[in-house]
């Protein structure tokens, strides 16, 4: 399940243009925790 959201998330990252630390800065987490919760290694 977490692969499916991560996929998803990095889909809709990709569509905006938006580079990982990007989002991380947006959701006030570090650039790895995003990069995990991407690769479905952990979740939010």
């Amino acid at each position: 399940m977490n692969v499916v959201v991560g996929n998803k998330l990095k889909e809709l990252r990709k569509n905006r243009n938006l580079s990982q630390e990007q989002v991380a800065d947006y959701l006030t987490i570090s650039q790895s925790a995003y990069a995990r919760i991407e690769s479905g290694e952990s979740h939010s």
